[in-house]
């Protein structure tokens, strides 16, 4: 077992996992400490270190609301449960499960990006143990990034200072973990050309970034976006992360600086870190990507409908119950104004799709609700098909019945017990049906991370259902429900509306 390893800044000790054959290594530093001078900048060199780091335990959270102190928060009771999880601004750590015995096996690698609305969100989070992936041969390794105004702060004084690189620091911290994977990973038995990125809700967002930056030429081969993908179709809302400029979040950026009482970018740095974090709490905006054509050159999904992306096979993929868009109407008379502002001459066969004729207000909007991240998925097959692009997309639904008192449905978030296999962390009474799947959607990844290819056998020895692309001819997906199954089924007959009005709008 590697439980010794040199990296370019030294060397590294891990521990065995709960299965010795997977040795884990905690908290290791892939950039300088973001603080003093380096606050709100892109993340800078790794320092070396003398004699040999025990990476035994995670490193600290990033600035963030202290989790597990509001208990009517949903996800205080799933995994934000620990009020005294270590949290610091230094924060630039990542963690690694290797299976490998040598340094030349060349296994496949999963990078991991956390979710959390680029609020929050920690890589020591229970439902991101990398074992049960790793026992599949595949290498885990989790990145901590900065957050919220830790992580994406704009300000005058900042571009000035470095145009290059003047906001995203967190998505910087992202592609500085994945570079350092491909600078080191070879040390744990790694391949450095057989990189996949992945990651869930904002990290899901985070890997659309990283996938439609100019800069990631060259980085990684595959990609997975787990409902990490939005499309408004009513147009009032607000899609998570989308479309603020440079010049917004620096005019931001200066009220910021006003609220923390500070003149210049000199002062701020020098202000304590606890401090800028309970300000931040206080001032309460929301603080995330940036189109700063620098690293962030616009709207991701559009990019990706734009082949301007790197063209890599990617799955993606969605829950059934999360996200839906609902129509902001108080009365029959707006729905049916809000369809023709909409859908123009189309507006009659929207109404009829919506069953408007019953003049039930209630049974319309419920009609006219879709989620939001189905629909984005299936725009962008739509547009990978008919560009003529030969890189693969796997589409998939995540629907099986999820256990507990609280009846949550396949709520957000609810299929990361599932890709990483770790069920038996949770409170919720999952049974065999449950651990049959998990193992099932875990192989499916794993093979997917080896190979751009999610087919093969599972440890029964059998095939697993096979899962064919998404098309814009074979608009299908799989379905995990309390088995998993390739449903050749089209979109409902509002989807199929919907996603022609796009292009339709688009031209």
């Amino acid at each position: 077992m590697l439980r010794k390893v040199k990296v370019e800044n030294g060397l590294i000790k891990g521990l065995p996992a709960a299965d010795p054959r997977i040795t884990v290594f905690k908290g290791i530093p892939f950039a300088a400490p973001p603080v003093g001078e380096n606050r709100w900048r892109a993340p800078q060199p790794a320092l070396n270190w003398e004699g040999t780091l025990n990476a035994f335990e995670f490193a600290p959270i990033s600035m963030q609301a202290t989790p597990g102190l509001n208990k009517e928060d949903f996800y205080a009771r799933e995994w934000h449960v620990d009020p005294e999880i270590p949290m610091d601004e230094d924060n630039l750590y990542l963690n690694v499960w290797t299976p490998a015995t040598s340094t030349d096996e060349k296994l496949p690698v999963y990078v991991w990006f956390f979710g959390g609305g680029f609020q929050y969100g920690y890589t020591a989070e229970m439902e991101f143990d990398g074992e049960r992936i790793a026992r599949r041969g595949a290498i885990v390794v989790t990145v901590n990034y900065r957050l919220n105004v830790f992580g994406f702060l704009g300000h005058p004084e900042i571009t000035a200072e470095a145009p290059h690189a003047p906001t995203n620091f967190g998505l910087l911290d992202q592609q500085a973990g994945i570079k350092w994977v491909k600078c080191n990973i070879a040390a744990f038995g790694g391949d450095p050309d057989n990189i996949t990125i992945g990651g869930q809700s904002a990290g899901g967002g985070s890997v659309m970034f990283q996938l439609t930056s100019p800069q990631n030429e060259g980085l990684f081969n595959n990609a997975v976006v787990l409902s990490g993908v939005f499309a408004s179709v009513y147009r009032d809302e607000r899609i998570p992360g989308g479309g603020r400029t440079l010049a917004e979040v620096e005019e931001a950026g200066v009220k910021f600086f006003d609220f923390l009482g500070v003149s210049s970018l000199t002062e701020a740095r020098a202000l304590d870190g606890e401090f800028v974090r309970q300000k931040m709490l206080e001032y309460k905006a929301f603080w995330g990507p940036v189109v700063d054509n620098q690293f962030v050159m616009g709207d991701p999904l559009k990019l990706f409908m734009e082949n301007k992306r790197l063209m890599v096979p990617v799955m993606l993929g969605h829950t059934s119950d999360e996200f839906y868009s609902v129509p902001k109407v108080s009365n029959l008379d707006e729905f049916k104004q809000m369809a023709v502002q909409l859908f123009g001459s189309d507006a009659d066969e929207f109404l009829k799709l919506c069953n408007v004729e019953s003049n039930s207000l209630e049974e319309v909007i419920k009609n006219a609700s879709i989620r939001t991240i189905e629909y984005a998925i299936r725009i962008a097959g739509q547009a990978n098909s008919d560009s003529g692009a030969n890189t693969p997309l796997y589409y998939y639904n995540f629907d099986p019945e999820i256990p507990g008192w609280d009846n949550p449905g396949t709520f957000h978030s609810a299929d990361l017990w599932f890709f990483f296999e770790t069920l038996a962390k949770c409170w919720r009474p999952f049974v065999g049906k449950h651990y049959d799947l998990a193992r099932q959607m875990t192989n499916y990844l794993a093979n997917f991370i080896s190979s751009g290819d999610p087919n093969g056998k599972d440890s029964t020895g059998e095939d697993m259902p096979k899962w064919e692309p998404y098309s814009s001819d074979a608009p299908y997906g799989m379905v995990f429900g309390d088995r998993a199954e390739f449903v050749k089924e089209q979109p409902d007959d509002l989807m199929k509306f919907l996603v022609k009005q796009y292009f339709k709008n688009e031209k």
